[in-house]
C-alpha cells in the first residue's frame, strides 16, 4: 500500500459524499455529526427503534457507538445492525467501555452475535476485553499502553473476522494479513471529549466509499490524526483546538499525506 492509494481513498470520500448513518452516544452527538460534515460525508443522527432500519437502507455507511446505551438504544442498533449486513451497507462498533461493567459487556456480546462489523475501533483496554486479554481499564478509558496490542489485534480479527483498530499513542490497524502502524496525531487529542468517536466516524465514512477495510481505516487515521497535529500547532488548549481540528478535517491539504504521514508497515 502506497501513500498514493491513502490519498486517493480520501479524495473519494470528498467526492462522493457518502450518507452515514450515526448510533452515537449523546456526549458527542455534534461534535460528530460536525466532524462527518467537514471531513466531507453527510451525517444522519437518527435513534429511533421505529427508523433504524429504513435509515440503514438509505445509508451508505453505518456507525455503531456504545458510548450512552440505554436498553432502547440497544434494541436501536442490533435492528440497525442486522439490517446493515442484509443490505451490505459496512459497519463500524465503537464498543466504548466494554469491560467496565457487567451491562456493557454483556450488550457487545449481544451485538456481536447479531450483526458482523467491518471494523471495531477501541482502545486498548476495550479491545483487549473483546479479545479475551487482561487488562486495565478506568471507567471508559484504558489505563497505559502497557502489553502486547499487536496480540490484542490479532485476536479481535481471529474472533470476529473483521478489521482491528486500536487507537493510542500510536493507532494500529489490522485485517490479520496486513498491519500499520500510523505514528500521527497530537497528545490534545485526549483532552477534548469524542476525539476518539470522531475517529470512529471518520473510519465509518470512508469504508463507506472503499470495500477494502484495511485499505480504508489506514487512510482515515492518516488524514484524521493529521489534520490533528495541524489544529495543535495553531492553539495553546483543547478550547480552540477542538475548533481547529473541524477547520482542518475541511480544508486539509492532500498533499500533506505525502509530507506528514508516519505509516508504518509491520509484519507480525
Amino acid at each position: 500500500m502506497e501513500l498514493n492509494q491513502v490519498k486517493q481513498v480520501v479524495l473519494k470520500v470528498k467526492e462522493k459524499k457518502p450518507l452515514i448513518h450515526h448510533l452515537t452516544n449523546l456526549v458527542v452527538t455534534n461534535f460528530t455529526a460536525n466532524g462527518t460534515i467537514a471531513y466531507g460525508a453527510s451525517p444522519i443522527m437518527a435513534n429511533a427503534v421505529e427508523e433504524v432500519e429504513e435509515m440503514v437502507r438509505v445509508a451508505n455507511g453505518l456507525v455503531i457507538n456504545m458510548g450512552t446505551i440505554t436498553p432502547e438504544m440497544v434494541t436501536a442498533m442490533e435492528k440497525a445492525g442486522k439490517e446493515a449486513n442484509r443490505v451490505g451497507v459496512p459497519i463500524i462498533l465503537d464498543p466504548v467501555g466494554v469491560g467496565a461493567t457487567t451491562y456493557r459487556t454483556e450488550v457487545v456480546k449481544r451485538m456481536m452475535d447479531t450483526f458482523k462489523p467491518a471494523v471495531i475501533r477501541g482502545n486498548a483496554a476495550e479491545m483487549a476485553q473483546l479479545a479475551g486479554i487482561p487488562w486495565q481499564i478506568k471507567g471508559v478509558d484504558s489505563v497505559g499502553e502497557g502489553g502486547d496490542r499487536f496480540e490484542v489485534a490479532k485476536k479481535v480479527v481471529e474472533k470476529y473476522q473483521t478489521v482491528a483498530v486500536i487507537t493510542g499513542e500510536k493507532d494500529i490497524v489490522t485485517d490479520g494479513e496486513r498491519t500499520a502502524v500510523i505514528a500521527n496525531g497530537h497528545p490534545l487529542l485526549s483532552t477534548v471529549t469524542g476525539t476518539g468517536c470522531l475517529a470512529t466516524a471518520i473510519i465509518g465514512a470512508t469504508i463507506a466509499v472503499e470495500e477494502d477495510a484495511f485499505i480504508a481505516s489506514v487512510a482515515a487515521l492518516t488524514y484524521y490524526e493529521i489534520a490533528a497535529e495541524k489544529a495543535a500547532a495553531k492553539t495553546q488548549g483543547p478550547g480552540t483546538f477542538a475548533a481547529y481540528l473541524m477547520d482542518e478535517l475541511y480544508q486539509l491539504p492532500i498533499s500533506d499525506i505525502d509530507t506528514m504521514a508516519k505509516i508504518e508497515w509491520v509484519k507480525k
